[in-house]
């Protein structure tokens, strides 16, 4: 079938290249980059395209990879573990927790020279509303470059503090796109002993980088019936062994029984074989509302939950103006029909001009995953763009004490530390990011509402903080955590904050119950947490907890300001105890021709992630970057004036941002 314009879409993946050669014996090729700055993992099956790769380009078989011999595992391998969700009630009587949810195809870089660990720009799909996604895909691959990809570790890390599993990508493209059929073939191959030796090569690969599973999409035409018999087999291998590691695999609506490539826009008995192997399958964007609600109904009659299929949306061109038969998915008024899945949501940050703030993408972001009210307890039902808080109910994964944030959206302009810049240089890095309020913005007021963003000018910690502005004229509340955290008499909080216009009196909300129905107020008792006053600057208020019991649910600020206000929110923690992390040990440096690798020894203990400084001459320490992992990459550092020895240092950072001894270095120039 000749691809439509959505699959083309689909089939070019990130970076993808228009041709590529016969394939020949397995042997890396490259241009050696990588034995320097570590990127992000791909590989082909098997064999290897003929020829040479283009710049910044490295071939690799995923045959023949190894964990011990892995030289960029340390700078790749999450060590978030999936945090556990809860659905609080509904924000608004439409949103459901039990029916349909959002898969999220995401190309977050290109296939090759995908940094692991960041990059020194604040414009980024920092990707922060976790709490409506159910799955995410690091998208792409391409026949030029590589076709399994590995989730580089901050989206993994990210992710999964928020309770997302995160698939890798296994792309087989179309023939007008490259692909070729030997790649199938080398995916799907058997032992002497008729096992699927790639299947276990990907579960292997996935447990080593801390990783959820693997989404499989076929779209290379010209197989026969006895290939889709063994791309089946190996889908059941994988899937089988996968569970055993805590893994999923998606199918993609793609191949069909009989070995050709045919999307079906629905599960049919064309596809029904592959849907049975894997634990949920992305419906080619050919659907309609009755090929949906076929779907679901088939779905139920083969002893499958309806919601394990998941109905493509892409969203890659227009964003929230593109049409969707909403009601075909996710109707207002009965049950869901299916899940779905969205492809290429970073169309927040893409259709921007190239002028574009961090703040700017977050708007338009908001605006995607919340609707144009911007307040999912109100949300816009008779929209064109059903924005997933319409629909799908928020969830958090705030459910043990101590639990800290700062509002750090993982990107920035500049990284503060207690309110002081010390780095001057933009930079993403996923990795770094806290737990976010899942809700934004819920504002209650009797007055008008403020404004609510996330804002990049200034911050107590990382690179954001919450700016809250207006003139109300009335008490503002405004929502931040849905929570479930068992207090004791022990239990305080700690609110960082300040007043940049107004004289605005503060409380902490605290709700030990539940709202009486979808969308109405937390029960909320308000604590005082003192008047600040414009130009004091940041103020850290303490705040016991010894008067209520129970578990806190929700937390939240209320506002009270007589005229005009301009509030900003730099951190949150909720503690029983203080917590110093204890400090790594034997940080090592180690030069390369474009930058130094460092790594060190964990400390013992929790650690949420560590930072690393470079102590100037002066004594100032400037921070070079963050990082959940135990190694780190820094380009382009250089030698001070008159400086002939620099020095370093990495410390531990626990859940309350407290920070570690530290363990230092030295690098002569």
């Amino acid at each position: 079938m000749k691809p439509t314009r959505r699959t083309v879409l689909l089939a070019a993946g990130a970076g993808a290249t228009a041709a590529a050669l016969p394939s020949t014996p397995a042997v890396a090729k490259g241009n050696g980059a990588q034995a320097h700055r570590p990127y992000a993992s791909y590989w082909y099956p098997d064999s290897l395209p003929e020829g040479s790769p283009g710049a910044g380009v490295t071939w690799r078989s995923l045959k023949s990879w190894r964990s011990a011999t892995d030289a960029d595992l340390a700078f790749n391998a999450s060590s978030v573990p999936l945090a556990p969700r809860f659905t609080p009630t509904a924000a608004n009587p439409t949103a459901r927790g039990d029916q349909a949810r959002i898969q999220a195809l995401v190309s977050f870089g290109p296939t090759a020279a995908n940094p692991a660990q960041g990059a020194a720009t604040a414009d980024y799909y920092a990707l922060t509303h976790w709490a409506y996604i159910d799955e995410l895909v690091f998208w792409g691959g391409s026949s030029g470059e590589g076709l399994v990809l590995a989730p580089n570790a901050p989206v993994v890390d990210a992710a999964h503090r928020h309770g997302v599993p995160v698939l890798g990508n296994v792309f087989l493209p179309p023939v007008a796109y490259g692909g070729q059929l030997q790649w199938t073939r080398d995916l799907v191959q058997r032992d002497a002993a008729g096992r699927y030796p790639l299947a276990a090569q990907l579960v292997a690969v996935a447990a080593a980088y801390g990783f959820d599973g693997w989404f499989v999409n076929a779209e290379t035409d010209g197989g026969n019936t006895a290939l889709a018999t063994d791309m089946r087999g190996f889908l059941k291998e994988l899937t089988s062994l996968g569970a055993a590691r805590g893994q999923r695999v998606t199918w993609y609506d793609s191949m069909t029984a009989n070995g050709s490539v045919s999307w079906q826009g629905a599960l049919t008995s064309q596809n029904q074989t592959f849907f049975e192997a894997a634990d949920d399958m992305f419906l080619d964007f050919r659907w309609t509302a009755n090929t949906l609600a076929s779907s679901g109904h088939k779905a139920q009659q083969l002893g499958r939950n309806r919601y394990e299929l998941r109905a493509g949306v892409d969203v890659e061109s227009n964003g929230w103006d593109t049409p969707v038969d909403w009601d075909a998915i996710i109707p207002n008024h009965r049950a869901h029909i299916v899940s779905y899945g969205f492809y290429r949501p970073e169309w927040t940050l893409g259709h921007l001009p190239a002028n574009r703030t961090p703040g700017d993408f977050h708007a338009a972001d908001d605006r995607f995953w919340t609707g144009p009210s911007l307040d999912p307890s109100r949300p816009d039902t008779d929209a064109s763009w059903r924005a997933p808080a319409v629909a799908v109910a928020d969830r958090s994964t705030i459910t043990a004490l101590p639990f800290a944030t700062t509002f750090n959206t993982g990107h920035g302009l500049r990284w503060y530390d207690r309110g002081t810049v010390t780095s001057a240089a933009p930079w993403n890095h996923l990795g770094l990011q806290d737990r976010l309020p899942s809700r934004r913005w819920v504002t209650r007021t009797t007055g008008r509402r403020p404004s609510v963003t996330f804002d990049f000018a200034d911050a107590w910690r990382g690179g954001s903080s919450v700016l809250v502005d207006g003139a109300p004229g009335a008490p503002v509340t405004l929502d931040l955590y849905a929570t479930r955290l068992a207090l004791t008499s022990r239990t305080v909080v700690e609110l960082t904050h300040r007043a940049d216009r107004g004289e605005i009196a503060v409380e902490l909300a605290v709700a030990t119950g539940e709202p009486a129905t979808p969308g109405a107020p937390h029960p909320y008792a308000y604590l005082p947490a003192g008047t600040l006053g414009a130009g004091t600057g940041w103020v850290t208020t303490t705040l016991s907890l010894a008067g209520l019991t129970g578990t806190a649910r929700a937390l939240g600020v209320r506002l009270t300001a007589t005229g005009p206000l301009t509030y900003r929110l730099g951190a949150l923690a909720v503690r029983d105890r203080r917590q110093v992390p204890s400090a790594p040990t034997r940080l090592r440096v180690t030069a390369g021709t474009d930058g130094l690798r460092f790594g060190w020894r964990a400390a013992p203990g929790p650690v949420r992630h560590y930072e690393l400084h470079r102590i100037l001459p002066d004594g100032t320490r400037r921070f070079l970057g963050g990082t959940c992992q135990q190694a780190y990459y820094v380009p382009g550092l250089a030698p001070e004036q008159g400086e002939r020895r620099a020095h370093f240092e990495v410390r531990a950072l626990g859940e309350l941002y407290t920070a570690s001894g530290a363990a230092p270095a030295v690098h002569p120039w």
